[in-house]
């Protein structure tokens, strides 16, 4: 009725929601949920004044990317840093600093699309350099590079793949055949290392995923990634690599329109911090927190979801085995063994229940897999377990 439209209206158009899809960033409701300090440091610096750009102990007028290059080039290894807005906007700053009106060689395994049709071919161009394809989508041998290297050439190109896989008939070029090559030359190498990750993924029970450190010490160049994906925090874009190459993209007049905010850099610098003591964190860094949660307390938190849905009327709940995934184009062909809810409402075909969960206030979104509704307790907070019980007894009632 018009209540109910008047309410609406009122209400923020951006708000929190629940996700019980088991996807840990999920790009459509947000990526990394932020820790507790990266929360606190936001709040801090939203509330007040900030020395943004000021340097303290001079007086004097400072730079906003100095309040995490010291921090990023000890978890890198690299000799400098800078941050702008997220990794798009990353790689084309490298690509407009480096190799503007010249040629950029990409392996053509590697010219990717991810989220929001962003092209890899198109921020090339955007960025006012001319791409180079070489090798096949299977298989790119060195000699592909070489062979194409010309007196236009400015850089070579490595690209994460992100959010696929190419398997069997398969042949790529490491790092360290691509450096070795482009110092024959004298040109850069640049790596889109998309998701990025700051620690070894391997110690937690996860697959392995190329650390920065482990790019950076191959003798790429520059290196960049997203600081809302595996890194755990606000979005960014980070570039790390040599300290000539990022002294020009500070320079640059484009990364004016690039730079990232105070409240994402407040954010980023608490959540880089967390990383300094690797001891504890997997318990104050909520996106390792789902990433490593144990069989035993997904059984836990899944068994204590079922046991309260199914005293609502109207409602039934079981527990199952289910398969979550990392998201973000982080680890994308490896699931994560995960315990669901199967959660069905009579009167409720699970095309509408999942409408009407995802209608609710806070929305709660789940998947619907073999003809009904999954609550996939990876991504709940145990705090969060009574608002979809809450949730599910209002629309069964």
């Amino acid at each position: 009725g018009v209540k109910d439209r008047l309410e609406q209206n009122r209400r923020m158009r951006l708000r929190r929601v629940i996700n019980a899809t088991g996807i840990v960033l999920h790009t459509n409701l947000g990526r990394a949920p932020l820790s507790e300090v990266a929360m606190d440091a936001l709040a801090d610096t939203a509330k007040g004044y900030s020395n943004l750009e000021l340097d303290l102990e001079t007086g004097k007028r400072g730079s906003r990317y100095d309040h995490v290059e010291d921090i990023l080039c000890t978890l890198s290894g690299a000799e400098s840093a800078v941050v702008v807005n997220n990794n798009a906007a990353a790689v084309m700053l490298m690509l407009n600093t480096m190799s503007m009106d010249s040629e950029v060689i990409v392996s053509r395994g590697e010219l990717i699309e991810i989220g929001g049709s962003f092209r890899i071919p198109e921020v090339i161009t955007r960025s006012g350099g001319t791409l180079v394809e070489v090798g096949a989508t299977n298989k790119t041998r060195l000699s592909d590079y070489k062979n194409a290297i010309t007196d236009e050439t400015a850089a070579l190109m490595k690209v994460h793949p992100s959010n696929f896989k190419i398997m069997g008939f398969t042949e790529s070029t490491s790092r360290e055949d691509l450096v070795a090559l482009a110092r024959e030359h004298e040109l850069l190498v640049i790596e889109d290392l998309g998701s990025g990750t700051l620690i070894d993924l391997v110690k937690y029970g996860l697959p392995h995923e190329t650390t920065v450190r482990e790019v950076v010490g191959t003798g790429v160049d520059l290196v960049s990634f997203s600081g809302d994906k595996l890194l755990g925090g606000p979005q960014a874009g980070i570039i790390v690599g040599k300290r000539e190459f990022i002294d020009r993209m500070k320079k640059n007049p484009l990364i004016r329109g690039l730079r990232i905010d105070k409240l994402s850099l407040a954010a980023l610098e608490a959540t880089l911090r967390l990383y300094l003591d690797p001891d504890s964190l997997h318990e104050k860094l909520p996106i390792l927190r789902q990433l490593t949660a144990t069989p035993e307390v997904l059984e836990q938190r899944a068994t204590a979801l079922s046991a309260e849905l199914n005293k609502v009327k109207g409602l039934s709940a079981r527990v199952e085995d289910g398969e979550g995934f990392s998201g973000g184009g982080a680890l994308p062909h490896e699931g994560l063994p995960t315990k669901v809810v199967r959660i069905e409402a009579d009167g409720f075909t699970p095309d509408r229940l999942s409408a009407a969960l995802r209608k609710h206030d806070p929305a709660v979104f789940a998947r619907i897999s073999d003809d009904a509704v999954i609550l996939d307790v990876r991504t709940l907070a145990d705090d969060e377990i009574g608002e979809v019980v809450d949730a599910a007894r209002r629309i069964a009632g």
